[in-house]
């Protein structure tokens, strides 16, 4: 991506290499492969340069919009401070229902908004609820069949999946700010090389 600038204002953008007219001159596209980097700035084309240092993971934080700067010497497009998602659920208010704004079929206390605990947690019980759904034959058929019991080991498993997803729940809910969130699902790699994060993960069913 380059940018035209003009009397140390950027006036335009061009995304893809083309020919194009700089004041009475016209210059073909393969000035921007030919043509050195202080030569296309001579005319006043500068390749934007891109600085993601303030960008941040998008499933946990809201970025600005990318601003454009020219220093006099680089056009840098870059990210402001981003926002943290809300972790935890707004509620309807009374405020809400006093200005006419509360929906008729929500009271005052009613999620309003769902913050990621919510939806974090949401995620855990369906992932779980996947784990135990091809096991649940078992169960059924030992509600139904007088001398049969569940397999020890699926009983285990299916234990464990429960123990394991009421724990990571726990620890969502636990959580006191987006940025503990994040914590909770961010990898790291120990000297062996393997992989792990604080929130673990569900059991699998050892085949």
């Amino acid at each position: 991506m380059y940018a035209i600038v003009t009397d140390n204002e950027i006036t335009k953008f061009i995304n893809h290499p083309k020919s194009l007219v700089i004041g009475d001159v016209r210059y073909p596209a393969k000035i921007f492969s030919v043509w050195s980097a202080s030569e296309l700035n001579a005319i006043g084309i500068y390749e934007v340069v891109f600085d993601d240092s303030n960008k941040k993971d998008e499933k946990w934080y809201i970025n600005t919009n990318q601003s454009f700067d020219f220093d006099g010497n680089e056009v840098t497009a870059s990210y402001g401070t981003a926002t943290p998602k809300a972790h935890a659920d707004t509620t309807w208010s009374q405020d809400d229902e006093d200005a006419g704004d509360l929906p008729s079929d929500k009271e005052v206390g009613d999620v309003k908004t769902e913050g990621l605990k919510t939806q974090l947690i949401r995620t855990i019980k369906q992932q779980a609820s996947g784990l135990l759904a091809p096991t649940d034959w078992y169960v059924v058929k030992a509600s139904e069949v007088s001398d049969y019991s569940v397999p020890t080991n699926i009983a285990t498993y299916r234990a464990s999946v429960r123990t394991k997803s009421n724990e990571m729940e726990t620890a969502i809910t636990n959580a006191s700010n987006t940025p503990a969130l994040e914590t909770l699902y961010t990898y790291t790699t120990d000297s062996d090389g393997v992989q792990s994060r604080p929130l673990g993960e569900l059991p699998v069913l050892e085949s």
